[in-house]
């Protein structure tokens, strides 16, 4: 990754309200965080991303945004979801259930899903990136809400 993009991406984290902000490109990722006031910060750099057999992050992040309790109650820490595969968000931005605002969503629950059928959009940074169901079954619970700021790792979708 381009050294000029990493200190773009910075601009844009400290011009926006983000708290986080994480991007892959190929096997190169890069994360950067916002620090609280009288804090240190800590250079961001390109690490190296370890894929296992099936991609899933070990433990979720703890959140200290209020993005957390706007995402429509069922995706509040401390309740807990629905048996199933859960599809978690790939990256902070805004989450879209429908391609536009006067089109139908993309899903809904009870709805049959296959593998690689999309599920929402999320835009990050102008570009709008489809969320792809990564198992076959039925949607049991869609856990955000349309046009809402989500969070890395933040529960999208359960299907059955």
């Amino acid at each position: 990754m381009d050294l000029r993009k990493i200190k773009k991406l910075i601009d844009l984290l400290e011009e926006s309200n983000l708290a986080e902000i994480e991007i892959k490109e190929g096997e190169e990722s890069v994360r950067l965080a916002r620090t609280p006031k009288g804090g240190y910060a800590v250079p961001a750099a390109p690490a190296p991303v370890a894929y296992a057999a099936e991609p899933r992050a070990a433990a979720p992040m703890p959140m200290s945004s209020p993005t957390e309790a706007s995402t429509g109650g069922t995706a509040k820490a401390g309740n807990a979801l629905p048996d199933g595969h859960v599809v978690r968000a790939p990256m902070v931005g805004t989450f879209y259930a429908s391609p536009s605002p006067d089109k139908p969503a993309f899903v809904s629950v009870g709805q049959s899903v296959k593998a690689g059928e999309t599920l929402a959009i999320i835009e990050a940074m102008k570009m709008f990136n489809p969320i792809e169901a990564d198992v076959s079954g039925t949607v049991l619970s869609i856990l955000a809400e349309s046009g809402q700021p989500i969070e890395f790792d933040q529960p999208l979708f359960v299907i059955g």
